[in-house]
């Protein structure tokens, strides 16, 4: 995917003509885009439209329209647009009651390093997390990280049947495995780079 441009976005009077449904249009497309791994787990894969839509309400609610600010702006959203070689997505930790979440967040150090994609026969392709800077420390995790998963051109699916594991161990529990229903198929074809990585998948599961 190209990365934005100024050229990409609309001014500022133009967005709020627009906003209510750009917004409208934003939700839609995210729906297709998110994971849930487990009841705790959800993973959003981002695109060039998403950071649009970041790019556009950041610009908004800063009031920015100078060249330098939006130029500020861009270079802090382009990195999380998918290059044509990986999947980027933000990994988000919920728990709806306070002190649950601090407790859960206390004990789920290191849960971005255990995320992993793999296809039937070939390596685990573990996820680098957190590439600007670190978002946990030695008492808690962060609720929310960034994802880079390397799509590897090896990847070859079989004709009839393809699995596509990604899991997420929250090191407490005992890893479990469930049945994604079969909508999900559709669901990551759409998130590909590539849809001839996963157009023959049949079988999709998730480990929480």
């Amino acid at each position: 995917m190209a990365k934005l441009t100024r050229s990409d976005l609309y001014s500022l009077e133009k967005y709020s003509e627009i906003r209510n449904e750009f917004r409208k249009k934003i939700i839609a497309h995210k729906e297709h885009r998110r994971v849930l791994l487990g009841e705790h787990l959800l993973l959003l894969f981002e695109d060039r439209l998403i950071m649009q839509y970041q790019v556009q309400e950041m610009l908004k609610a800063e009031k920015i329209f100078d060249a330098a600010g939006i130029e500020e702006e861009l270079d802090a959203y382009n990195p999380l647009i998918p290059d044509g070689r990986n999947w980027k997505a933000t990994m988000m930790i919920q728990y709806e009651d306070l002190e649950q979440r601090k407790t859960m967040l206390s004990q789920l150090i290191g849960i971005e390093d255990k995320v992993y994609m793999q296809v039937d026969g070939f390596d685990k392709v573990f996820a680098i997390a957190d590439e600007d800077i670190s978002r946990d420390n030695a008492e808690k995790t962060s609720a929310v990280h960034f994802l880079r998963l390397s799509l590897t051109s090896t990847w070859s699916l079989p004709q009839n049947r393809a699995t596509l594991l990604m899991l997420a161990s929250n090191m407490i529990n005992t890893v479990t495995a469930q049945r994604l229903p079969t909508m999900y198929a559709h669901r990551w074809q759409t998130i590909s780079t590539d849809p001839d990585h996963v157009k023959k998948a049949r079988t999709w599961r998730a480990f929480f």
